[in-house]
């Protein structure tokens, strides 16, 4: 039980402790079995503290999925922005996706396993999603001269073979690959695809 003398943080501090302990308990419950006063108990505070931040348990969730949705694609941006060497480039965008899922944390369940059906919910999953294909598909149309209707094709292949590989990665159980071997795996699969593509210039 949260004690009644809660350490009072500055407010930006007290809502990032509040996000993380709303990650572990909505893993570990999903949406619908986790209550505000399990997240209270997990970050140390009383409810009326937790509910000075978020007015709903909804609230919550989907201020935890904007955190989880913004995550990841930072991460693909900068794994994109890290090399002009595509073969690199590529490497690096299967990898952010796969030491995405693989975080002890399971915040990748919000973003691509969310048991929460509502608009708002799927509306924040596809907006990130179309932000990645669209970074992803910027690239492609800058080194093919392909139009913009082709690279997005290509881009949305692409991503989505990072998210499914990944997510079948770690649900393989016994037969599971070393995290590396299947980066490289999907990598290299990946780039034979892509390459196949003359860069322009």
């Amino acid at each position: 039980m949260a004690s009644s003398r809660v350490l009072r943080l500055p407010r930006d501090q007290r809502r990032a402790q509040l996000l993380q302990a709303a990650i572990d308990v909505f893993t570990a419950k999903g949406y619908h079995a986790a209550a505000m006063d399990d997240i209270a108990d997990a970050a140390g505070v009383s409810k009326p503290v937790l509910y000075q931040h978020f007015g709903s348990k909804l609230d919550l969730y989907l201020a935890v999925l904007d955190a989880s949705c913004d995550r990841l694609t930072n991460e693909v941006e900068q794994a994109l922005a890290s090399t002009e060497d595509n073969a690199e480039r590529v490497s690096a965008t299967m990898d952010a996706y796969f030491d995405y899922v693989a975080r002890a944390t399971g915040e990748f369940r919000f973003v691509f396993e969310s048991d929460l059906t509502d608009d708002r919910v799927q509306d924040r999953i596809n907006a990130a999603q179309e932000e990645i294909a669209d970074a992803v598909a910027e690239v492609i149309a800058e080194d093919t001269g392909l139009s913009g209707s082709q690279a997005k094709l290509l881009a949305i292949s692409l991503v989505g073979l990072a998210q499914v590989s990944a997510r079948y990665w770690l649900n393989a159980g016994p037969e599971r690959l070393e995290l590396s071997e299947a980066k490289q795996l999907a990598s290299t699969l990946a780039w034979r695809g892509i390459a196949g593509f003359p860069r322009t210039g």
